[in-house]
């Protein structure tokens, strides 16, 4: 038997959500339907979803900002948008916020089963996956250890996790504020000054390999470049 996957739908249309629900729940997934960001995002809290879809525009909270608080505590669960917006910068703004697909409405629900199960899919391939490759280093992110042919260096929690934000955003700018308010709780100046000394740590572990840098855009936070 097919295991059954937990779905959060924030959609504040009742008529539109309740045909998702009942649509994606013949596929054997279990949908928790929230009419607003603040409902969805308790539902989110309280049941540990697999894969989270995103109206945008919805009273108490838009899905932009929900997505945005939630990214602070997970990077890996996939964000589906919905929207009627079809502007380019709303479309840019789903995705730099951490939006995995976006979906402009209206739409077939046979798209939007295809697109979830393609999150879900790669979600689960790296999961499996347990070292991420960054030019000529190997990165086991559970056990902290970056390697090459000739070093190994055992990182510390933050470094580690500091690391692990850039590789999986390797090539994007990687946002200063939510990476402070993640890793150190708050983006004062403090806590900016003491991230930018674990920048400088890892540019030198990482000196080895000339096509690897770490750069930084100013007023925005960080880019790998690799």
């Amino acid at each position: 038997m097919d295991e059954i996957v937990e779905i959060v739908l924030a959609e504040d249309e009742p008529s539109l959500g309740q045909i998702i629900k009942e649509s994606l729940e013949t596929r054997n997934f279990k949908v928790h339907l929230a009419q607003n960001g603040e409902t969805a995002y308790s539902l989110y809290k309280s049941i540990t979803p697999k894969l989270l879809v995103l109206d945008v525009m919805m009273p108490k909270k838009d899905g932009f900002t929900l997505a945005k608080e939630i990214r602070l505590e997970d990077d890996t669960i996939p964000i589906i948008f919905l929207t009627a917006k079809s502007q380019t910068q709303d479309v840019v703004e789903g995705f730099t916020i951490g939006g995995n697909d976006y979906l402009k409405k209206p739409f077939s629900m046979e798209e939007l089963i295809v697109r979830i199960n393609n999150l879900l899919h790669r979600t689960k391939t790296q999961q499996s996956s347990e070292s991420l490759i960054v030019g000529k280093y190997t990165f086991d992110f559970p056990k902290q250890l970056l390697t090459s042919d000739n070093e190994a260096y055992q990182l510390t929690h933050r470094e580690a996790h500091l690391l692990f934000h850039l590789i999986k955003n390797k090539n994007q700018v990687l946002d200063r504020s939510m990476i402070l308010k993640k890793l150190w709780g708050d983006d004062d100046f403090f806590n900016g000054r003491s991230m930018d000394v674990f920048i400088t740590k890892l540019r030198k572990k990482l000196k080895q390999d000339d096509s690897i840098q770490i750069i930084n855009v100013r007023g925005f936070g960080y880019k790998l470049v690799c």
